[in-house]
């Protein structure tokens, strides 16, 4: 049996009429524009977006961008007819046009079997064997278990990207302490986000956050953590009550939760 890896494609909308969406595909053409056929569509009324404004193409594990709107597409502020995409790139379609992030995920694709071996039936099994009869065991003093091992917290050369409101930030080194005071490495304007409030790490394979308020403010999928826990893919990690909220995209990626207008 082969596992095929499947390249999904996260367009994180920034901004415009689509911001704070998430939108994924796995499939080799993604169409973007105001047509109804596109995958990503915009607005019948959003004029400076065409019909059919870009493309995203995959050629083997790259991805390229192609210009097809009369305003332009744009490339980390750049107007560009043909470009290759990197995770975090961010595109503009028309100038003061929407504004999205481009991110990528590799997941296991669907078993194949190799048809070219013949498969053997498998003999059937054996029938059970009863033991003999054990003599009654002295019973024995079960050791005692051992502590779980300290979530340490070093630096460590991983990706981290954050995206909030228009601003997008890549980091390529852990820990990466987030708040409101200007020491912290992303700073975060919000009425409830103290100076010093959480700090993102690497350790065992995985990404955690680490609690800094004292006060169990930082909570995931709304149950409060206790100092530091670890972040899965789709979990959502909101620093206070009052927000702000990330959704943890797996491989080291913040997206902004946009809270719904009172």
């Amino acid at each position: 049996m082969a596992n095929i890896p499947v390249i999904v494609v996260q367009l994180v909308h920034i901004d415009g009429p689509l911001k704070g969406e998430i939108q994924e595909f796995s499939d080799p053409e993604i169409s973007i524009g105001r047509h109804p056929s596109c995958h990503v569509q915009f607005p019948k009324d959003l004029k400076i977006v065409s019909r059919k404004h870009a493309q995203i193409i995959r050629e083997g594990n790259r991805f390229k961008l192609i210009n097809q709107g009369i305003n332009g597409t744009y490339l980390n502020g750049k107007e560009m007819p043909e470009a290759y995409l990197k995770d975090g790139d961010v595109l503009i379609f028309a100038q003061g046009g929407p504004r999205i992030s481009f991110l990528t995920k590799i997941e296991e694709g669907r078993p194949v079997a190799d048809i070219s071996t013949p498969v053997t039936p498998e003999p059937p099994p054996a029938p059970p064997k009863i033991p003999p009869a054990e003599p009654p065991s002295i019973p024995q003093v079960q050791p005692k278990p051992q502590p779980a091992p300290e979530i340490s917290v070093q630096k460590v050369q991983v990706p981290l990207i954050i995206q909030y409101g228009p601003t997008l930030r890549s980091f390529k080194e852990l820990p990466v302490t987030i708040g409101k005071s200007p020491s912290c490495d992303f700073i975060l304007d919000h009425p409830s986000v103290l100076d010093q409030h959480v700090q993102l790490f690497f350790s065992q394979n995985q990404y955690w956050v680490k609690d800094l308020t004292g006060r169990q403010s930082v909570s995931i999928n709304g149950q409060p953590i206790n100092i530091k826990a670890p972040l899965n893919p789709d979990n959502q990690l909101a620093l206070s009550t009052q927000g702000p909220s990330f959704r943890f995209l797996g491989g080291g990626r913040l997206a902004e939760i946009e809270e719904p207008n009172p």
